[in-house]
């Protein structure tokens, strides 16, 4: 029972992991491209990502059970922002999905606080969703002059003399 629980929680660790890679990879390119906006984004992501593999963690050490730090996919190799939106809600999309069936899982397995687990995350990375859906849409509305303004943005703070991060 607790070990269906443990392994569980484990995949999440690994798709977190995962997570966290590929969102940091996305935001030191589009730094890297000068857009700002979506570069944070990004990064906030991959620290509350982060913030999850704590939680699974505490979760398995309290369960007796080893936590397994293993990324469940390598990093894709993206540069185009569009794409890294799309798979990003991709990503999110799957994680909403497995996190559902694993919370039914653990309810079925009479571990009703991993079952909460589960489910506190589902609502999370629901808002990360809707956060990589609004800037597809975004893209799709306004085009390059989308990413234009943010690179803009850029050049307006460094000639204006505002320090760099």
């Amino acid at each position: 029972m607790k070990e269906k629980s443990i392994e569980l929680l484990n995949k999440a660790v690994g798709d977190e992991l995962s997570a966290v890679h590929q969102y940091m990879y996305f935001h030191f390119h589009l730094d890297d491209q000068g857009y700002d906006l979506l570069s944070s984004l990004f990064r906030k992501t991959a620290i509350e990502e982060m913030m999850h593999v704590e939680k699974l963690a505490e979760r398995i050490l309290f369960l007796k059970g080893e936590v397994e730090m293993v990324a469940a996919v390598p990093v894709k190799k993206i540069h185009e922002p569009a794409e890294m939106l799309k798979l990003a809600a991709q990503m999110e999309m799957e994680s909403q999905n497995d996190y559902n069936n694993w919370a039914n899982e653990c309810a079925g397995n009479a571990d009703a606080v991993s079952k909460k687990l589960f489910e506190l995350l589902v609502e999370e990375e629901e808002v990360h969703y809707d956060q990589y859906d609004v800037e597809l849409d975004n893209l799709k509305k306004f085009g390059d002059k989308y990413l234009a303004l943010q690179s803009i943005e850029r050049s307006k703070s460094r000639v204006a003399g505002a320090p760099l991060e």
